[in-house]
């Protein structure tokens, strides 16, 4: 069972909410001079995503976590002040505390044009912004195993990320809503448990063959393979609001894949638990985030994040030493105990209906906290 060690460079996506700078409102339309002006200071790196109301940035190819925080403070920076020239600010939220799905506009592109088509309600319901993380795993077979291991952790993944409390500018009661919009859409949610790389390739053609999907690029797992790079993509998470809590998040990701690897040429393997055990903690992750007690199956019990985050921390200590990430790993504790950005997003709202705000006023005053949590951290560009 052994296979070289994978190289674990990392690539990180972020999608950003467009909102009006005076209003805070989530911008139905860009302004068509937007995304040219992007585009000359980013080239590649910045492309259109659904809607209207959302950007999307990729970072170069990172060695480590320490190279991946360089390019996410350039690609915040670069694309907030461009959006600043054009009347517009950036949040890193997955929803809008106010915006209505129905009244966004989608991207006039080929390829959201037909997902539209074939999706309908379901696509034009996706009002919604992630974080993928790619770590590369060169070997193919190696990539599949990586794949059903990891998805244990998937929902530890996801609790540590949430940032989706409101939708249709209602609070929802749930931490991460926007898997339950995600999730909506078929080839979506925890992957399949595959036995090789030819058994995914098998898949792909018998999904292509039929006519039912053209590509893999349209299976919308929670961890899948990349259709374009040699890479293990993450994509339950929600996006993260600070750029520090996004490293966590890519330092946990890298670390458990080297910690599996490393079982894997001791040929033993992370034990393999049915999709509907993963998709219960997923469900608790969704619904309380950081304040969840997930089940800990080998043990036979709940447990809190906040333990099951020192058990991971133990685990990993040695991998996240190896790969130059262990403080970004141990501050995981610091999202635990000081909330992720749902947290902090439902605490302003909160005391802004305190303070006599309308419910209409109050959720505003989370997306000014947004803008400024987004960019907080973030050093201006030379």
């Amino acid at each position: 069972m052994n296979s070289a060690a994978p190289s674990l460079t990392l690539g990180i996506e972020e999608e950003y909410l467009l909102v009006d700078a005076g209003s805070g409102a989530l911008v139905p339309e860009q302004d068509p001079a937007f995304m040219p002006a992007c585009r000359a200071r980013l080239g590649e790196q910045v492309t259109h995503e659904l809607l209207q109301g959302q950007v999307e940035v990729g970072t170069r190819v990172c060695r480590g976590v320490s190279e991946a925080r360089a390019e996410l403070h350039r690609l915040r920076r670069t694309v907030a002040e461009v959006a600043a020239e054009h009347g517009m600010a950036i949040i890193a939220s997955s929803t809008h505390p106010s915006a209505v799905w129905s009244e966004q506009r989608n991207t006039e592109k080929e390829r959201y044009e037909a997902i539209t088509e074939d999706y309908q309600v379901l696509a034009r319901r996706q009002v919604i912004s992630g974080m993928h993380i790619h770590a590369a795993v060169e070997d193919d077979d190696l990539r599949i195993d990586l794949m059903n291991q990891v998805s244990y952790f998937l929902p530890h993944l996801l609790a540590l990320s949430a940032s989706s409390p409101f939708w249709n500018g209602h609070d929802t009661g749930l931490k991460a809503y926007r898997r339950a919009v995600a999730d909506e859409l078929p080839r979506s949610g925890s992957p399949e448990y595959l036995e090789s790389w030819r058994d995914w390739e098998r898949l792909v053609e018998i999904l292509a063959r039929t006519g039912l999907v053209e590509d893999p690029t349209m299976i919308w797992w929670d961890v899948r393979p990349s259709a374009r790079h040699p890479t293990l993509e993450l994509r339950i998470t929600d996006i993260c609001t600070e750029v520090e809590d996004a490293l966590t998040l890519a330092a946990m990701y890298q670390s458990l894949l080297r910690h599996l690897w490393r079982l894997r040429t001791r040929n033993q393997s992370w034990r393999r638990y049915r999709r509907i055990l993963i998709e219960e903690n997923k469900w608790r992750a969704q619904r309380w985030g950081v304040e969840a007690e997930l089940a800990d199956f080998a043990a036979g019990c709940l447990k809190s994040m906040r333990d099951l985050v020192e058990e991971l921390i133990d685990h990993l200590r040695e991998d996240a030493t190896a790969l130059g990430c262990l403080a970004e790993l141990e501050r995981a504790r610091e999202i635990v105990k000081q909330g992720t950005s749902a947290d902090r997003q439902l605490a302003v709202y909160r005391e802004a209906l305190r303070s006599g705000a309308e419910d209409e006023q109050a959720r505003t005053t989370v997306v000014h906290w947004l803008r400024n949590a987004t960019l907080r951290g973030v050093p201006a560009l030379d």
